[in-house]
């Protein structure tokens, strides 16, 4: 017969839809953390998350960015106010 972990099983944890909402969970989580209020284990978990998170974030933002610099050299020009 085959041992059951005494500890709960964790879901894995979806990545998010898109940057806001990984965004608005980043923020949630910091706001959580710096309460003081969040038991040991929660907090790692939590910042464990929120490192998926800023790494989803940085990602998004990089490639943002690259696409801009793209359209840049290809067919944006300046604005000039006149």
């Amino acid at each position: 017969m085959a041992k059951q972990s005494s500890s709960p099983q964790t879901s894995p944890t979806l990545p998010p839809a898109h940057y806001e909402e990984a965004l608005a969970e980043l923020e949630r989580l910091v706001g959580a953390m710096e309460s003081g209020q969040m038991p040991l284990d929660r907090l790692l978990e939590s910042y464990r998350r929120g490192a998926e998170l800023l790494a989803f974030c940085r990602g998004r933002l990089e490639a943002v960015d690259a696409q801009v610099k793209v359209l840049e050299e290809g067919q944006l020009k300046p604005w000039i106010e006149t």
